[in-house]
Protein backbone atom coordinates (compact mmCIF):
# COMPACT_ATOMS: atom_id res chain seq x y z
CA UNK A 1 0.00 0.00 0.00
CA UNK A 2 3.04 2.30 0.91
CA UNK A 3 2.66 2.80 -3.57
CA UNK A 4 -0.18 4.64 -3.30
CA UNK A 5 0.18 6.62 0.32
CA UNK A 6 2.27 9.15 -1.23
CA UNK A 7 -0.53 11.16 -2.46
CA UNK A 8 -1.95 11.44 1.31
CA UNK A 9 1.00 12.88 2.15
CA UNK A 10 1.35 15.45 -0.48
CA UNK A 11 -2.19 16.43 0.43
CA UNK A 12 -1.15 16.47 4.24
CA UNK A 13 1.91 18.30 3.32
CA UNK A 14 -0.29 21.05 1.79
CA UNK A 15 -2.88 21.76 4.64
CA UNK A 16 0.58 21.12 7.06
CA UNK A 17 1.84 24.74 5.44
CA UNK A 18 -1.30 26.52 5.68
CA UNK A 19 -2.58 25.62 8.85
CA UNK A 20 0.83 26.46 10.43
CA UNK A 21 1.09 29.48 8.33
CA UNK A 22 4.49 28.44 6.80
CA UNK A 23 5.93 30.98 4.11
CA UNK A 24 8.19 30.93 1.22
CA UNK A 25 11.96 29.64 1.74
CA UNK A 26 10.63 28.57 5.67
CA UNK A 27 12.43 24.98 6.46
CA UNK A 28 9.79 22.10 5.84
CA UNK A 29 10.08 18.64 7.74
CA UNK A 30 12.81 16.02 7.16
CA UNK A 31 12.72 12.86 5.68
CA UNK A 32 12.66 11.10 9.02
CA UNK A 33 10.26 13.46 10.22
CA UNK A 34 7.44 12.83 7.56
CA UNK A 35 8.29 8.81 7.86
CA UNK A 36 7.78 9.12 11.40
CA UNK A 37 4.98 10.89 11.18
CA UNK A 38 2.82 8.68 8.22
CA UNK A 39 4.47 5.48 9.74
CA UNK A 40 5.87 4.46 5.76
CA UNK A 41 9.25 3.96 3.99
CA UNK A 42 11.77 6.50 3.03
CA UNK A 43 10.81 5.87 -0.63
CA UNK A 44 7.25 6.64 0.14
CA UNK A 45 8.49 9.99 1.44
CA UNK A 46 10.71 10.42 -1.22
CA UNK A 47 7.97 10.10 -3.60
CA UNK A 48 5.65 12.58 -1.74
CA UNK A 49 8.80 15.30 -2.07
CA UNK A 50 9.37 14.75 -5.49
CA UNK A 51 5.44 15.38 -6.49
CA UNK A 52 5.62 18.42 -4.16
CA UNK A 53 9.01 19.99 -5.75
CA UNK A 54 6.75 19.18 -9.34
CA UNK A 55 4.17 21.10 -8.02
CA UNK A 56 6.14 23.88 -7.08
CA UNK A 57 5.12 23.64 -3.71
CA UNK A 58 8.87 22.99 -1.81
CA UNK A 59 12.16 22.66 -2.58
CA UNK A 60 15.44 20.67 -1.90
CA UNK A 61 18.65 22.20 -1.24
CA UNK A 62 21.80 19.41 -1.10
CA UNK A 63 22.97 19.53 2.74
CA UNK A 64 20.56 21.96 3.67
CA UNK A 65 16.96 20.17 3.68
CA UNK A 66 13.88 21.30 2.58
CA UNK A 67 11.89 24.52 1.87
CA UNK A 68 8.17 25.76 1.12
CA UNK A 69 8.88 27.46 -1.97
CA UNK A 70 4.47 28.44 -2.46
CA UNK A 71 1.96 28.18 0.10
CA UNK A 72 -0.38 28.11 -3.11
CA UNK A 73 -0.84 25.98 -5.87
CA UNK A 74 1.52 25.71 -8.51
CA UNK A 75 1.08 28.16 -11.61
CA UNK A 76 4.15 28.06 -13.37
CA UNK A 77 3.43 27.41 -17.18
CA UNK A 78 3.89 23.53 -17.68
CA UNK A 79 4.29 21.54 -21.14
CA UNK A 80 0.82 21.54 -21.83
CA UNK A 81 -0.18 24.97 -21.21
CA UNK A 82 -0.32 25.30 -16.91
CA UNK A 83 -3.29 22.91 -17.11
CA UNK A 84 -3.86 21.77 -13.66
CA UNK A 85 -6.56 19.24 -12.78
CA UNK A 86 -8.70 18.98 -9.83
CA UNK A 87 -9.52 15.26 -8.33
CA UNK A 88 -11.79 14.90 -5.73
CA UNK A 89 -12.82 11.86 -4.67
CA UNK A 90 -14.68 10.17 -1.59
CA UNK A 91 -12.13 7.93 0.07
CA UNK A 92 -8.24 7.37 -0.63
CA UNK A 93 -5.75 5.05 1.47
CA UNK A 94 -7.58 2.12 1.02
CA UNK A 95 -9.74 -0.10 -1.01
CA UNK A 96 -9.92 0.03 -4.16
CA UNK A 97 -8.97 4.04 -4.52
CA UNK A 98 -5.46 4.17 -4.35
CA UNK A 99 -5.66 2.16 -7.25
CA UNK A 100 -8.24 4.57 -9.39
CA UNK A 101 -6.59 7.67 -8.01
CA UNK A 102 -2.85 6.16 -9.18
CA UNK A 103 -4.06 5.65 -12.56
CA UNK A 104 -5.70 9.27 -12.98
CA UNK A 105 -2.36 10.41 -11.99
CA UNK A 106 -0.33 8.68 -13.78
CA UNK A 107 -2.33 9.98 -17.43
CA UNK A 108 -2.00 13.16 -15.77
CA UNK A 109 1.69 13.37 -14.98
CA UNK A 110 1.96 11.77 -18.84
CA UNK A 111 0.71 14.88 -19.71
CA UNK A 112 2.73 17.18 -17.63
CA UNK A 113 -0.60 18.25 -15.89
CA UNK A 114 -0.37 18.80 -12.11
CA UNK A 115 -2.82 17.33 -9.67
CA UNK A 116 -4.31 18.41 -6.80
CA UNK A 117 -6.39 16.02 -4.52
CA UNK A 118 -9.11 16.55 -2.26
CA UNK A 119 -11.03 13.47 0.14
CA UNK A 120 -14.33 14.20 0.92
CA UNK A 121 -15.23 10.89 2.88
CA UNK A 122 -18.83 10.77 0.91
CA UNK A 123 -19.86 14.30 2.57
CA UNK A 124 -21.36 16.88 0.53
CA UNK A 125 -20.08 19.79 2.81
CA UNK A 126 -16.50 18.71 2.26
CA UNK A 127 -17.21 18.67 -1.47
CA UNK A 128 -18.44 22.24 -1.40
CA UNK A 129 -15.51 23.25 0.82
CA UNK A 130 -13.07 21.11 -2.04
CA UNK A 131 -14.33 22.17 -5.32
CA UNK A 132 -14.62 25.71 -4.26
CA UNK A 133 -10.58 25.54 -2.95
CA UNK A 134 -9.87 23.81 -6.19
CA UNK A 135 -11.40 27.13 -7.91
CA UNK A 136 -9.54 29.54 -6.73
CA UNK A 137 -6.45 27.54 -7.29
CA UNK A 138 -7.28 28.06 -10.54
CA UNK A 139 -7.65 24.21 -11.97
CA UNK A 140 -8.37 24.03 -15.38
CA UNK A 141 -10.72 20.75 -15.19
CA UNK A 142 -12.05 18.36 -12.59
CA UNK A 143 -12.55 14.67 -11.82
CA UNK A 144 -14.74 13.75 -9.39
CA UNK A 145 -16.33 10.65 -7.90
CA UNK A 146 -19.49 12.29 -6.22
CA UNK A 147 -20.19 12.60 -2.29
CA UNK A 148 -23.94 10.54 -1.95
CA UNK A 149 -24.96 10.66 -5.08
CA UNK A 150 -28.51 9.29 -4.68
CA UNK A 151 -29.66 12.17 -2.53
CA UNK A 152 -30.26 15.74 -3.23
CA UNK A 153 -27.20 17.86 -3.76
CA UNK A 154 -27.06 21.37 -2.24
CA UNK A 155 -24.11 21.77 -4.89
CA UNK A 156 -26.42 21.94 -8.24
CA UNK A 157 -25.81 25.88 -8.36
CA UNK A 158 -22.05 25.57 -8.01
CA UNK A 159 -21.29 22.96 -10.73
CA UNK A 160 -23.68 24.78 -12.99
CA UNK A 161 -21.03 27.92 -11.96
CA UNK A 162 -18.01 25.78 -12.68
CA UNK A 163 -19.91 24.93 -16.37
CA UNK A 164 -20.64 28.50 -17.26
CA UNK A 165 -16.95 28.85 -16.64
CA UNK A 166 -15.89 26.28 -19.58
CA UNK A 167 -14.15 23.97 -16.94
CA UNK A 168 -14.61 20.78 -17.93
CA UNK A 169 -16.01 17.70 -15.39
CA UNK A 170 -15.91 13.61 -15.69
CA UNK A 171 -17.23 12.24 -13.02
CA UNK A 172 -16.41 8.77 -11.79
CA UNK A 173 -17.85 5.99 -10.50
CA UNK A 174 -21.26 7.52 -11.19
CA UNK A 175 -22.51 11.04 -11.26
CA UNK A 176 -25.74 12.72 -9.96
CA UNK A 177 -28.85 12.17 -12.08
CA UNK A 178 -29.77 15.96 -12.87
CA UNK A 179 -26.04 16.72 -14.63
CA UNK A 180 -25.16 15.52 -18.26
CA UNK A 181 -21.92 15.80 -17.45
CA UNK A 182 -19.72 12.34 -18.94
CA UNK A 183 -18.44 9.72 -16.18
CA UNK A 184 -16.74 6.79 -16.35
CA UNK A 185 -17.49 3.59 -14.28
CA UNK A 186 -18.48 0.03 -14.01
CA UNK A 187 -21.75 -0.77 -15.18
CA UNK A 188 -23.07 -1.65 -11.62
CA UNK A 189 -26.74 -2.64 -12.60
CA UNK A 190 -25.04 -5.45 -15.08
CA UNK A 191 -22.47 -6.33 -11.80
CA UNK A 192 -25.33 -6.61 -9.44
CA UNK A 193 -27.15 -8.89 -11.97
CA UNK A 194 -24.29 -10.85 -13.15
CA UNK A 195 -22.88 -12.03 -9.56
CA UNK A 196 -26.82 -13.05 -8.44
CA UNK A 197 -26.85 -14.93 -11.27
CA UNK A 198 -24.29 -16.81 -10.44
CA UNK A 199 -25.72 -17.74 -7.10
CA UNK A 200 -28.95 -19.23 -8.84
CA UNK A 201 -27.16 -21.35 -11.34
CA UNK A 202 -25.46 -22.41 -8.06
CA UNK A 203 -29.09 -23.57 -7.42
CA UNK A 204 -29.75 -21.40 -4.71
CA UNK A 205 -33.33 -20.50 -4.00
CA UNK A 206 -33.54 -17.79 -1.56
CA UNK A 207 -31.09 -15.36 -1.31
CA UNK A 208 -31.12 -11.91 0.60
CA UNK A 209 -28.67 -8.43 -0.56
CA UNK A 210 -27.31 -5.56 1.49
CA UNK A 211 -27.04 -2.79 -0.25
CA UNK A 212 -25.92 1.18 0.04
CA UNK A 213 -28.72 3.07 0.21
CA UNK A 214 -26.93 6.71 -0.11
CA UNK A 215 -24.73 6.39 -3.30
CA UNK A 216 -25.96 5.71 -6.98
CA UNK A 217 -23.78 2.52 -7.59
CA UNK A 218 -26.38 1.15 -4.32
CA UNK A 219 -29.27 1.17 -6.32
CA UNK A 220 -27.46 0.26 -9.94
CA UNK A 221 -26.53 -3.12 -7.94
CA UNK A 222 -29.66 -3.05 -5.95
CA UNK A 223 -31.50 -3.03 -9.52
CA UNK A 224 -29.90 -6.44 -11.46
CA UNK A 225 -29.88 -7.76 -7.91
CA UNK A 226 -33.90 -7.43 -8.46
CA UNK A 227 -33.80 -8.22 -11.85
CA UNK A 228 -31.75 -11.66 -11.52
CA UNK A 229 -34.04 -12.97 -8.95
CA UNK A 230 -37.31 -12.16 -10.81
CA UNK A 231 -35.46 -13.53 -14.35
CA UNK A 232 -35.31 -16.84 -11.81
CA UNK A 233 -39.13 -16.64 -10.80
CA UNK A 234 -38.45 -14.81 -7.45
CA UNK A 235 -41.16 -12.17 -7.12
CA UNK A 236 -40.26 -11.53 -3.33
CA UNK A 237 -36.37 -11.13 -3.62
CA UNK A 238 -37.06 -7.15 -2.37
CA UNK A 239 -38.09 -8.46 1.32
CA UNK A 240 -34.91 -9.65 1.59
CA UNK A 241 -32.72 -6.99 1.81
CA UNK A 242 -31.06 -4.95 4.13
CA UNK A 243 -29.82 -1.39 3.19
CA UNK A 244 -27.01 0.24 5.02
CA UNK A 245 -25.91 4.17 4.62
CA UNK A 246 -22.38 5.12 4.14
CA UNK A 247 -21.87 6.21 7.51
CA UNK A 248 -22.76 3.15 8.29
CA UNK A 249 -19.77 1.68 6.26
CA UNK A 250 -17.49 0.34 9.09
CA UNK A 251 -19.71 -1.08 11.11
CA UNK A 252 -23.22 -1.50 9.26
CA UNK A 253 -24.41 -3.92 11.52
CA UNK A 254 -24.93 -2.22 14.41
CA UNK A 255 -28.31 -2.89 16.09
CA UNK A 256 -29.85 -5.15 13.90
CA UNK A 257 -27.95 -8.13 14.95
CA UNK A 258 -31.43 -9.70 15.60
CA UNK A 259 -32.64 -8.71 12.28
CA UNK A 260 -29.87 -9.91 10.10
CA UNK A 261 -29.77 -13.19 11.94
CA UNK A 262 -33.37 -13.88 11.19
CA UNK A 263 -32.72 -12.87 7.29
CA UNK A 264 -29.46 -15.43 7.36
CA UNK A 265 -31.66 -18.26 9.15
CA UNK A 266 -34.15 -18.23 5.88
CA UNK A 267 -31.77 -17.54 2.89
CA UNK A 268 -28.47 -19.58 1.76
CA UNK A 269 -26.95 -16.46 0.00
CA UNK A 270 -26.31 -13.06 0.01
CA UNK A 271 -25.24 -11.01 -2.54
CA UNK A 272 -23.18 -7.46 -1.17
CA UNK A 273 -22.92 -4.21 -2.26
CA UNK A 274 -18.95 -4.84 -2.51
CA UNK A 275 -15.96 -6.51 -0.93
CA UNK A 276 -15.69 -4.60 2.25
CA UNK A 277 -19.23 -5.19 3.44
CA UNK A 278 -18.63 -8.76 2.27
CA UNK A 279 -15.72 -9.16 4.22
CA UNK A 280 -17.86 -7.71 7.48
CA UNK A 281 -20.34 -10.29 6.83
CA UNK A 282 -18.13 -12.85 7.32
CA UNK A 283 -16.60 -11.79 10.50
CA UNK A 284 -20.41 -11.21 11.74
CA UNK A 285 -21.10 -15.11 10.23
CA UNK A 286 -18.13 -16.28 12.33
CA UNK A 287 -18.85 -14.65 15.71
CA UNK A 288 -22.28 -16.35 15.47
CA UNK A 289 -21.39 -19.69 14.43
CA UNK A 290 -22.71 -18.98 10.40
CA UNK A 291 -20.01 -21.55 8.20
CA UNK A 292 -18.92 -19.79 4.54
CA UNK A 293 -19.75 -21.11 2.35
CA UNK A 294 -21.28 -24.37 4.43
CA UNK A 295 -24.54 -22.68 6.10
CA UNK A 296 -24.21 -19.60 3.82
CA UNK A 297 -22.46 -18.35 0.47
CA UNK A 298 -21.36 -14.53 0.14
CA UNK A 299 -20.47 -12.84 -2.83
CA UNK A 300 -19.46 -8.77 -3.44
CA UNK A 301 -18.35 -6.79 -5.92
CA UNK A 302 -14.69 -4.77 -6.79
CA UNK A 303 -12.63 -7.95 -6.34
CA UNK A 304 -10.64 -5.79 -4.36
CA UNK A 305 -7.43 -6.54 -2.28
CA UNK A 306 -9.83 -8.18 0.41
CA UNK A 307 -11.08 -10.86 -1.96
CA UNK A 308 -8.18 -13.46 -2.58
CA UNK A 309 -7.17 -13.23 0.68
CA UNK A 310 -10.08 -13.15 3.51
CA UNK A 311 -10.85 -16.24 5.37
CA UNK A 312 -13.11 -17.75 2.90
CA UNK A 313 -11.35 -16.35 -0.72
CA UNK A 314 -14.42 -14.72 -1.89
CA UNK A 315 -16.17 -14.98 -5.10
CA UNK A 316 -16.70 -11.23 -6.64
CA UNK A 317 -17.29 -9.20 -10.01
CA UNK A 318 -13.93 -7.34 -11.04
CA UNK A 319 -13.90 -3.71 -11.09
CA UNK A 320 -11.19 -1.75 -13.73
CA UNK A 321 -9.25 -0.09 -10.45
CA UNK A 322 -6.26 1.61 -12.59
CA UNK A 323 -7.72 1.66 -16.03
CA UNK A 324 -11.07 3.68 -14.57
CA UNK A 325 -8.83 6.25 -13.26
CA UNK A 326 -6.91 6.37 -16.42
CA UNK A 327 -10.01 6.21 -19.11
CA UNK A 328 -11.16 9.26 -16.21
CA UNK A 329 -8.03 10.95 -16.85
CA UNK A 330 -8.05 10.73 -20.65
CA UNK A 331 -11.46 11.60 -21.09
CA UNK A 332 -10.80 15.00 -19.37
CA UNK A 333 -7.46 15.50 -21.14
CA UNK A 334 -9.77 14.99 -25.10
CA UNK A 335 -12.32 17.85 -23.21
CA UNK A 336 -9.24 20.10 -23.01
CA UNK A 337 -8.00 19.44 -25.99
CA UNK A 338 -11.00 19.70 -28.09
CA UNK A 339 -12.50 22.88 -27.31
CA UNK A 340 -15.85 21.90 -25.49
CA UNK A 341 -16.66 18.52 -27.67
CA UNK A 342 -18.50 16.18 -25.67
CA UNK A 343 -17.40 13.30 -23.98
CA UNK A 344 -19.03 9.96 -24.43
CA UNK A 345 -19.51 8.29 -20.91
CA UNK A 346 -17.29 5.08 -20.60
CA UNK A 347 -19.14 2.37 -19.21
CA UNK A 348 -16.82 -0.93 -18.53
CA UNK A 349 -18.23 -4.63 -18.80
CA UNK A 350 -18.21 -6.47 -15.62
CA UNK A 351 -16.17 -9.73 -15.56
CA UNK A 352 -17.05 -12.70 -12.84
CA UNK A 353 -14.54 -13.59 -10.21
CA UNK A 354 -15.32 -17.07 -9.32
CA UNK A 355 -13.90 -18.11 -5.80
CA UNK A 356 -14.78 -20.10 -2.54
CA UNK A 357 -17.46 -18.27 -0.97
CA UNK A 358 -19.97 -19.83 -3.07
CA UNK A 359 -21.52 -23.13 -2.08
CA UNK A 360 -22.91 -25.37 -5.22
CA UNK A 361 -26.23 -26.95 -4.18
CA UNK A 362 -27.17 -29.50 -6.37
CA UNK A 363 -30.30 -31.22 -6.57
CA UNK A 364 -29.36 -34.72 -4.78
CA UNK A 365 -27.59 -32.72 -1.58
CA UNK A 366 -29.89 -29.98 -1.15
CA UNK A 367 -29.92 -28.22 1.67
CA UNK A 368 -32.46 -27.98 4.41
CA UNK A 369 -33.34 -24.59 4.05
CA UNK A 370 -33.63 -25.16 0.60
CA UNK A 371 -36.43 -27.68 1.55
CA UNK A 372 -38.32 -25.62 4.12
Amino acid sequence: MDDYKYLAIVEWAKEHIASNGLMPNDRFLTEKELCAIHNVSRQTVRQALMKLERDNILYRVRGSGTFVKSVTAPTAPTAAGGRNIGVISTYFSDYIFPHIVTGIESVLNDASCPMQLAITHNRVAEETQALRSMLSNGVRGLIIEPSKSALPNPNVDLYREIQQSNIPIVFFNAKYPWTDMPYVALDDEAAGKMVTDYIYECGHKRVAGIFLIDDIQGHKRYSGFINSSLANGVKDAEKNVIWYSSAEKEDPFTGIKDKLLSLLGRVTAVVCYNDMIAVRLMKFCRENGISIPNDLSVTGIDDSSYAPICEVPLTTVKHPHRKLGEAAAEALLHLLDSNGATQENIIFAPELVVRESVKIIRDDTADEREKA
